[in-house]
Parts: C-alpha cells; structure tokens; sequence
C-alpha cells in the first residue's frame, strides 16, 4: 500500500480508485477551463450591460457594463462553488446528519417540535432523527448518492438510477413501524411514524422530492418545510413531553 499502512485501512472515498477521489481530482483539473468560460460570460455581461445602458440612454455607460460582468461573474462563481459544495457529504468531506439537524432545531423548535438525534431500539436498526410535535412524529435518515444518480419512482417502485430502491426503502418503513409500536407500547399513545430520507447528493425531481415505497426522499431543506404541511394537530402538550421523555428514556444513542 504506497504511502499508507498495512496496519491501517484507509478510507474508501480518499482512497485513488473511489469515485469521490476521482469528482474532486478532476473538479481541480477543470479550474482552468472554468475560469475561461467565466471571462467569456463576463465579456458577455459587459457587452450587453453596455448595449442595455445605450438603449436607454444612462450616464456612465461603461459603469454598467462593468456592474453586469460582474455580476454575471460572481453568479457563475456562485453556481459552480455550490454544486461542488453539494456533493461535500457524498465526497465524506461534511456530516449529513450534522447538516439536517440543525436544519430540523432552526425550525421546528420554535413551533413545539422536540428533535433528537442519533437513536436505535436495541438490537433494531438506528435513524439519524426522530421528530415529535404537534403534527405527528418522523423519523429522518440521512444518505449521498453520486451527483448523476437519479433519484426517481416509476409505477410505484423507487429506482436509484437503474437499480431498485426497496432495499434503501424497506429499513426505513420496517424501523418507523418498530418505533411507533415502541412509543404506543411505553406511553399507551397511538402514533403513525412517517419515514423521510435527507437525500444530500443525487439527482431529484423537479420539486426536490419524490415519494414511493412508503418513503419520502428529499433535500434537506426541504425536510422540516414538510414536517410543517401537516396542518393538522394531532399531538398536545402533554402527549409530546411523554413520547419525548420516553423516547429519550427507552431509545439508545446509535
């Protein structure tokens, strides 16, 4: 194992054959070539900032031409810093279940939501969040696929790419089951808990959601925007406090 340990195994997705490695091996390679079309598009913006500035007769004509390269510049920089940015969880670079909970806490927290993180009924499997409110409970994993992998279901089945998604789906509805039956069990309080999956990386459908299999998968800033459609109270005070103390009691940190 050049440069490395035959003692220690090296992560897979900084190791040279990953696809991870390969992404930002040739992100890097591409600077370049991104630059240059950047400076076209610039041109492109000062020419027809110019155009726009004589069409209307303003002041200081080079002023806008120079003010809408620049923009178009930064909006190019913009597009491309955050598409690279968006792979960060798939490329092991950020922590997804880091990202959606503090996404979940900014905005459910104030309406009467309860988050906690990190949790597994023993020896079952384990989810990254599980939300209690006043709308019903969730649970919320969190997965990267690779930025091409379409995301998408067809005749009811979930498809990742041209493989079916069931074995990603499946868990997921078997564990909320597992946790309603739990939470139903120790407090006496019938739930129905609706599985989401925080999809970091992937190609989506227009909407950034898509539903089959009994599951939801969407963008994580989309999660707690749906968690919060569900007008419809179903939860009080009272019943929250206990599913929460109980889950927190019962649950295991994973």
């Amino acid at each position: 194992m050049p440069g490395g340990s035959i003692y220690v195994q090296q992560d897979a997705k900084y190791a040279g054959s990953s696809p991870q490695w390969y992404y930002e091996k040739f992100w890097r390679e591409a600077a370049k070539s991104r630059q240059r079309s950047r400076m076209i598009k610039a041109a492109v913006g000062f020419v027809a900032g110019i155009g726009l500035a004589l069409r209307f007769g303003l002041d200081l004509v080079p002023f806008y031409g120079l003010a809408l390269a620049g923009v178009v510049a930064a909006a190019d920089w913009w597009w491309a810093w955050n598409s690279f940015r968006a792979t960060a969880v798939w490329r092991g670079r950020r922590r997804g279940e880091a990202i959606t909970g503090r996404l979940l806490r900014r905005s459910l927290r104030r309406r009467g939501y309860r988050v906690l993180d990190g949790r597994a009924i023993r020896g079952q499997a384990s989810i990254d969040h599980l939300v209690i409110g006043p709308g019903g409970v969730w649970i919320v994993d969190n997965e990267s696929w690779s930025p091409d992998t379409e995301i998408a279901a067809y005749g009811g089945r979930l498809f990742f790419g041209e493989k079916y998604g069931t074995s990603v789906a499946k868990p997921l509805v078997d564990t909320a089951d597992a946790f309603a039956e739990m939470l139903k069990r120790e407090t006496g309080v019938a739930v129905t808990i609706t599985p989401l999956l925080a999809a970091h990386s992937g190609s989506l459908p227009r909407g950034g959601s898509v539903t089959a299999e009994g599951l939801t998968l969407l963008k994580p800033r989309l999660v707690a925007r749906r968690i919060k459609a569900a007008r419809e109270v179903v939860l009080d005070d009272a019943q929250i406090e206990l599913l929460a103390r109980t889950a927190a009691r019962e649950l295991q940190r994973s």
